[in-house]
């Protein structure tokens, strides 16, 4: 299993649009081969945890495989999706971990 934690910070204000691209695409990655989770996250409101930010949402992803990974980063869905925000990201820290 490979499992993927990216961490995409919007533009200022802009993370609601982006987060707003992201589900109109998650319907074409969850008919992806070797898709079994896909979906982005935001910080919980209160407790004394770590916070990411306004601007800033975290996408939890697990495949299959990585030649699924590779698959999905190379797809037409995921170049439009990527085209689209280009200019509303301010930065993407993306992590890719297989169990130990």
């Amino acid at each position: 299993m490979i499992h993927v934690i990216a961490i995409i910070t919007a533009k200022p204000g802009k993370r609601d649009e982006v987060l707003k691209n992201f589900k109109a695409n998650v319907p074409a990655v969850h008919a992806e081969k070797g898709c079994v989770e896909y979906g982005a996250t935001v910080d919980t409101d209160g407790g004394p945890f770590a916070k990411f930010g306004p601007d800033t949402f975290v996408v939890i992803e697990k495949w299959e495989t990585m030649d699924d990974l590779k698959a999905h980063g190379a797809s037409e869905h995921m170049k439009a999706y990527a085209a689209k925000n280009k200019d509303l990201l301010a930065n993407r820290a993306v992590h890719v971990l297989q169990n130990a």
